[in-house]
């Protein structure tokens, strides 16, 4: 082979090899399709009662990977992946361990992996059912919020094949689940964003009517006014549905969005600085009927922190999550708990409530 040939073919065989690889990924993209019908696990049979005081816990588990030195490389810090897979262990541990501390009757988890180059393997989703299922009767459902191809970035640690859902646990019995698609980004963009989604879980409560647990983690990464609105609106139009026909309704989990409009200042000095993840919660969408749950009985503590950095008190500090509820649910309790970031970027939110007569 002539000497001057060897870097045109070289130059042919890199195209090539991003070209299939780019290819792969666009063909391989699949969304999950929507009103998806979910299976409910497990052995509670009990239903919901008015007037009975149950505690129920949202918490983002940042697929095991986030110990509170751990930075993220989609925000700037130079991790992708959990470091092993005792620590994707110890840190799921650890959040099962702490919610079931908290003696909840209703748990909502996000960013949940079963299966996950990021967190080596590990089924995220069946270690904490079973710390659950050591404390007694529990009805699960799991719903994928999405799968990805392998994903080359960033090419010294590859992030890998991703699959992630939330994961709903109640001590009653959940009778059906309905998994829905939120809309996402289109073009390329779609393949940071994946899949979203919410999940519905129908609880009989003993007066006849329902209780309906919504799960919820909203888009985070490039997300677009728009996007994030249409995201609101679908799933502010199925809480309204279930609200209209007599139901108890619980929204909780991961909104990506300032959820008292002012903790962005509150935490960071007043600093306005904004992120597409953390603009205020848009109060004015919120349907009649409906309440945030963010009379903090302890005063306000932040439920994420920016990972661009290693937790400290130079971290930007937001919070992201929390609750809402109809009017016909009291909440008589809701804080959100510090625990330094220690397994997760998220801290869980703890709310007890009561179901009107």
């Amino acid at each position: 082979m002539k000497h001057w040939m060897i870097l045109p073919l070289l130059l042919i065989l890199v195209l090539v090899i991003v070209g299939g690889y780019a290819a792969y990924v666009f063909l391989t993209y699949s969304r999950i399709e929507d009103n998806l019908a979910l299976e409910p696990a497990g052995n509670a049979a009990q239903a919901a009662q008015t007037g009975r005081e149950y505690t129920i816990v949202s918490w983002n588990a940042g697929f095991g990977a986030y110990t509170a030195d751990f930075t993220f490389f989609m925000d700037g810090g130079k991790e992708s992946r959990a470091r092993s897979r005792e620590s994707v262990e110890t840190c799921i541990g650890g959040i099962a361990d702490t919610t079931v501390s908290f003696a909840p009757d209703f748990a909502l988890f996000q960013e949940v992996d079963t299966d996950s180059t990021r967190s080596w393997h590990v089924d995220e989703a069946q270690m904490i059912l079973d710390r659950f299922a050591a404390e007694g009767s529990l009805d699960s459902v799991f719903a994928q919020n999405y799968h990805s191809a392998y994903l080359m970035v960033p090419v010294t640690q590859p992030h890998g094949r991703s699959n992630s859902g939330i994961l709903t646990l109640s001590r009653a019995d959940i009778t059906s689940a309905l998994r829905r698609s939120l809309p996402v980004a289109s073009g390329f963009k779609k393949l940071l964003d994946l899949d979203r989604c919410y999940s519905i879980c129908r609880i009989p409560v003993e007066n006849g009517r329902d209780l309906v647990l919504f799960n919820v983690h909203l888009s985070a990464y490039g997300t677009d006014a728009a996007q994030g609105s249409a995201q609101l609106d679908m799933l502010f139009a199925d809480m309204e549905k279930e609200y209209a026909q007599g139901n108890y309704v619980i929204c909780g989990g991961d909104f990506n969005h300032d959820f008292t409009g002012d903790s962005r200042s509150f935490f960071n000095d007043g600093s306005q600085k904004t992120y597409s993840w953390c603009q205020p919660f848009p109060d004015d969408a919120v349907p009649a009927g409906f309440v945030k749950c963010t009379a903090y009985a302890e005063g306000m503590t932040a439920t994420t922190r920016y990972t661009d950095i290693p937790y400290s008190e130079d971290s930007f500090t937001v919070i992201l999550d929390g609750f809402l509820v109809s009017d016909n649910v009291t909440c008589t309790y809701v804080q959100n708990i510090d625990t330094a970031y220690r397994y997760t970027d998220h801290n869980p939110v703890v709310m007890k409530f009561t179901l009107a007569e």
